[in-house]
């Protein structure tokens, strides 16, 4: 049985969510720079180069990528052979959030009552987290720092079986459409496909949180990502709804199986950041 003191978890993730808000993701950084260099439409390049240079910016001045710096998921992965000590793991990842976000001056967003009072929290917190039992001896920590310009077009569908691909695809393609420049494209849409109607949803969050240099392992899951990637990019919305070839980086899709009746359809849509990092703690 190895020990991993929660300690050391919360001082990774006051680390993460300033690396995160403060620099692009690498397979983000690689995919906005294709864009600009096959982008045709000349005001969506420029916009692609002032991405680019908003990016060189933030990671000089340690500011902000975004002013929203958005509402922190948590995906950890606990090895079965991993023996956590020093206190809560709730407590310490919460920690590491305001900690994090109190010391890289990052906006706090978060209200403690979503409906009737709506007050801030004034840290941050509380995050969300999806945990995970695994085999191993680590613990692998994925953290996202999700705006909700983009997450408030999010969309889950629940469709009958009959209505197969072509309903799948009809779905994502209405809510890329749908979201238009409100989502501060080009996007990264997470797509889950199966389970049930809440795991649906977090399936497309860890969609989108996935690496997007990497396509669905399933062929077929793959060649539907690409068929959806090129569908999506010629609806024109362009880079921020300007107009254009670059409305959508990156489509990511993950599955499970599901009941005999349903075919639960989430995407998740994100913005032009995505901002997301993992890190394995041994």
């Amino acid at each position: 049985m190895k020990e991993i003191s929660v300690l050391k978890l919360q001082d990774k993730i006051r680390e993460m969510v300033q690396q995160v808000n403060f620099h692009y993701p690498q397979d983000i950084e690689e995919l906005l720079r294709e864009a600009r260099q096959k982008e045709t439409n000349p005001l969506g390049k420029e916009i692609l180069e002032l991405l680019e240079r908003n990016s060189q910016i933030a990671a000089e001045k340690r500011i902000p990528i975004c002013q929203d710096t958005g509402m922190v998921i948590v995906f950890i992965e606990i090895g079965q052979e991993v023996h956590l000590v020093d206190g809560s793991l709730n407590e310490a990842i919460q920690k590491g959030v305001a900690l994090g976000y109190e010391e890289g001056y990052l906006r706090k967003s978060i209200v403690a009552d979503p409906l009737f009072h709506r007050i801030n929290t004034q840290d941050n917190t509380p995050c969300i987290i999806y945990p995970a039992i695994v085999d191993g001896d680590a613990v692998k920590l994925t953290v996202g720092c999700k705006g909700f310009g983009s997450e408030n077009m999010s969309v889950i569908r629940m469709l009958k079986p009959a209505e197969g691909v072509e309903g799948v695809k009809r779905t994502i393609l209405d809510a890329i459409k749908n979201a238009g420049p409100n989502a501060c494209p080009p996007m990264v849409v997470g797509v889950g496909i199966g389970g049930s109607f809440d795991y649906a949803a977090v399936l497309a969050k860890k969609a989108t949180l996935r690496d997007c240099s990497l396509e669905n392992p399933d062929p077929e899951y793959a060649q539907l990502e690409r068929e959806l990637l090129e569908e999506a990019n010629q609806l024109n919305i362009g880079p921020q709804g300007l107009g254009g070839k670059t409305s959508v980086l990156k489509i990511n899709i993950e599955q499970v199986p599901t009941h005999i009746a349903g075919l639960p359809v989430a995407i998740n849509i994100s913005c032009h950041i995505t901002r997301h990092i993992s890190e394995v703690i041994i």
